[in-house]
Formats: C-alpha cells, structure tokens, sequence
C-alpha cells in the first residue's frame, strides 16, 4: 500500500525591510541657514540609502570702509545654487554629500572715491586726489561659476523612519577657484607736493603702482579659493 506523498506547503515569503524609495516617491523640502547665506532645498529618494538634493541661497550686504585713504561703498552678493548626492552609509542620520555648486553668483563690488585734496596710498606711494577731478572708479572680487563641494552631515530630508521632521546639520568646503579681484581708478592725482597733476590712466608710474597693488589684493583673497560651509536647517518631509 502506497503512502500519498505529502502535500507541498508554500513558504512564507522573508519579511520586507521597509518599502523601497525611488525618485519622487516622496519629497522634502526645508529652509537652511549657512554661510552661504539663508536658502531653501528640497530632496527626493535615489535609493534607500541615498537622496537628490537641490539647494537654493541668497543673501546681500552693504557697507561702506576705507583702505588706505581710498573710501568704498561695497555689496556683498551671496547667490547659489546647489546639487548634492547624499549617501547614507550606515542606514542612520549620518551622510557623506558630494555635490556641485552649479550656479556661483558669489561677489563683492564696491565703488571707489577719494575726495578732492584727500590724500591715499598706493603701493606704498602717497598721492592727492585733484580737488577738480577727483579720483573715482570701482573694485570686485568674483569666483567661477561652477565649483565643486563636499560635505557631512547629521539630518536627512527623507527620512526612512516613519517620521516627518528633521534638522539637519552640515559642515564642509566648496572649491570656487582662485579670487579675481579688480581695481580700477580713474581722475587726476598729483604727487605730494601737489605741484604735479597727471591724469592717472595717462600716467605710467600710477599704472605701474595700481597694478601692484592689485597683486597684494590678489594675493590677500588667494586663501578664499576653498570656501567653509557650515549650515544648520529644518526640513519636512510630504
């Protein structure tokens, strides 16, 4: 007598680990605080470990100063935009975020005067700006407009967790290239017994001095070349 073979039974599926991410699942978007100014950024789910962030700063200031006899009336600008991958390496808060900063709107402009009769140095040469045509003219200091960018951080804007809100927090470093930084005068100065008066883009010897004394400008910024990044946000995610 033959004995029925016994009736396969169904296996029970493992258990899921969570449900799977994928772009624009879902979305979070928050607003940052940083040194690149204020912004606001918003993320998507590349994967379960990893996110696509968009960044957008803004920020302006002005103020006027003097630097050696030269009085300015100057503008720092900070515009940006930001594209980061964020990759969670132990599933947590903790993220490695190498990224592309791909608009750098950053720069500083100023205008320049030395009132007439008012004495200023440059290059170590004092000169008096011509009560008839007083020097005037204009600096800057610009960066390239695509930098790249590292950063690490604690927060994510989607979290994985069930839960909505996050804080996130960052610290790291754009490469914007070396500072371009210009000066340009234009007017009459005269020496300092102000018996001489020359128009000073027709003078060789003010030229000569102009153009040193951008180079110490130049090499004063060159350090700005690797920019901080420090940023402390809240985000929420939808």
């Amino acid at each position: 007598m033959k004995v029925p073979a016994p009736e396969p039974t169904e296996r029970t599926p493992p258990a899921a680990s969570g449900p799977s991410e994928g772009p624009f699942s879902t979305v979070g978007i928050g607003i940052q605080l940083s040194l690149l100014g204020p912004g606001v950024e918003v993320a998507t789910p590349l994967a379960n470990n990893s996110n696509l962030r968009v960044a957008f700063n803004t920020f302006s200031y002005t103020r006027t100063f003097s630097q050696d006899g030269v009085n300015y009336s100057g503008q720092l600008t900070f515009r940006s935009a930001q594209v980061s991958y964020d990759w969670f390496p132990f599933a947590g808060s903790f993220h490695l975020s190498p990224g592309v900063m791909v608009y750098n709107g950053n720069q500083v402009k100023a205008n320049a005067a030395v009132p007439g009769g008012q004495t200023f140095t440059l290059n170590g040469t004092t000169y008096s700006s011509d009560a008839s045509d007083p020097i005037s003219g204009n600096g800057s200091l610009t960066f390239n407009k695509v930098a790249p960018e590292v950063l690490v951080g604690w927060g994510n804007l989607v979290p994985r967790n069930g839960k909505h809100i996050s804080i996130p927090f960052e610290v790291g470093a754009v490469y914007q290239g070396t500072p371009k930084f210009g000066l340009n005068l234009t007017g009459t100065a005269c020496d300092s017994t102000g018996l001489i008066c020359d128009n000073v883009s027709s003078d060789p010897t003010f030229q000569n001095n102009l153009q040193a004394q951008r180079a110490k400008y130049q090499k004063d910024v060159s350090p700005f070349r690797f920019y901080p990044v420090i940023s402390v946000g809240f985000g929420y995610r939808f």
